[in-house]
């Protein structure tokens, strides 16, 4: 962590803030946020910020600067997008299982676009918007078959995941899309994963949606809009010298591979690469238990603030911004939530910790905060500007 940067963090602890909490960086926020709007506004697509990530009420005011899109996947957060300014006509509602009343508030609130999943939850959109006398459009959300290569929780492009409708399916999709008077076809939708770090896969995507956007146009069927979904990782090992993702590399081969007919849109729904760097947990070391192999640092943190490396056990790197010491002794970081898979790492070097030193784990501004409980009664934190 860059010294200034450290210095900072010790000025909120020692001004009173109590740890832990979420540091949100809105000065490295912004500078990606430029960057993706830089990178895809050369080729026309348009963006969606994905509001699982992230959504701080504090930050999207930010991101609606550079973002105009929202990417949801509920009711209420497609209801929160629009109370934070987004406007319907940029809001998509995506998920697998779609309740009726979340469906009837996507409606009124006339939004742009359900990403469909599956046959009879087509139907029931068909019926929610019979009943309310409104026109739904949407999107087949394709299951491509294409494998992201990375963790098998956060891969969503198989057909053993719950995710999309199936290649095969598509004939009999099509005449029940047909058959629905009140269901307006207008894009399709894929997506392959999350944390995808290599963009093999995005390439076999591009691929893949050349092959299933001809099958449509081979019955004369036009599609206004594709969406390619998100899933652009970042680098969780080396925060500082890659904070902001390649997005010229990512977009660039978009533009290269996918085969865009005239008037066709490209859209995207980016999340953890616009806010994944732009945030650390902030927590003190309550303790450190000495053992006969293993030293550990118990900090006032857990997985009720941080729950990625108990869940799909992601690396997070943890560092002591108290001491700046040469000697490093490997410490499992663990949290004080009972259970033994509260821990945010093993065998982690850091300089001789103390009681009382502020740690910080970093690269947690997606999929921390949103991702919180109260798991052992504990209080939900704070987060810091």
């Amino acid at each position: 962590m860059k010294n200034d940067l450290a210095l900072k963090l010790h000025e909120i602890v020692h001004s009173g803030v109590k740890t832990p909490f979420y540091y949100y960086d809105t000065s490295l926020l912004e500078r990606t946020l430029h960057a993706a709007r830089a990178s895809s506004d050369q080729y026309g697509f348009v963006l969606h910020y994905a509001l699982k990530a992230n959504s701080n009420e504090s930050l999207l005011p930010l991101i609606r600067q550079w973002i105009s899109g929202a990417d949801c996947v509920s009711g209420n957060e497609v209801q929160f997008a629009f109370n934070n300014g987004f406007p319907s006509e940029g809001i998509v509602f995506a998920g697998v299982g779609k309740q009726d009343d979340e469906i009837d508030l996507a409606l009124n609130l006339d939004i742009a676009c359900f990403n469909c999943e599956s046959a009879e939850e087509i139907e029931v959109i068909q019926q929610r918007a019979a009943r309310l006398g409104r026109k739904a459009r949407i999107a087949l959300r394709i299951n491509p078959g294409v494998d992201a290569k990375t963790h098998h929780y956060i891969t969503t492009g198989l057909e053993e995941n719950k995710f999309g409708i199936n290649l095969w399916e598509l004939e009999s999709i099509l005449d029940l899309v047909n058959s629905c008077d009140h269901i307006e076809l207008k894009g399709l939708h894929f997506h392959i994963g999350s944390q995808i770090t290599s963009l093999q896969p995005y390439k076999s995507l591009c691929l893949r949606i050349n092959e299933v956007t001809t099958w449509f146009e081979n019955r004369n069927i036009r599609l206004e809009h594709l969406n390619a979904g998100g899933g652009l990782g970042i680098n969780y090992q080396h925060p500082d010298e890659e904070p902001i993702p390649d997005f010229n590399t990512f977009f660039s081969l978009f533009h290269r591979f996918l085969r865009l007919r005239s008037g066709q849109k490209l859209h995207f729904e980016l999340g953890r690469s616009l806010i994944g760097q732009c945030g650390s947990l902030i927590s003190k070391v309550l303790y450190v238990k000495k053992g006969l192999h293993t030293n550990f640092v118990i900090l006032d943190a857990g997985m009720t603030e941080l729950i990625r490396p108990a869940l799909y056990q992601s690396f997070h790197k943890i560092e002591n911004i108290s001491s700046n010491g040469a000697n490093l002794i490997p410490y499992d970081v663990v949290g004080p939530i009972c259970e033994s898979s509260d821990c945010f790492g093993k065998a982690v070097f850091l300089p001789e910790t103390k009681r009382g030193d502020i740690i910080a784990i970093r690269s947690a501004g997606a999929y921390g905060e949103v991702m919180a409980s109260r798991y052992n009664l504990r209080n939900l934190v704070r987060s810091v500007i």
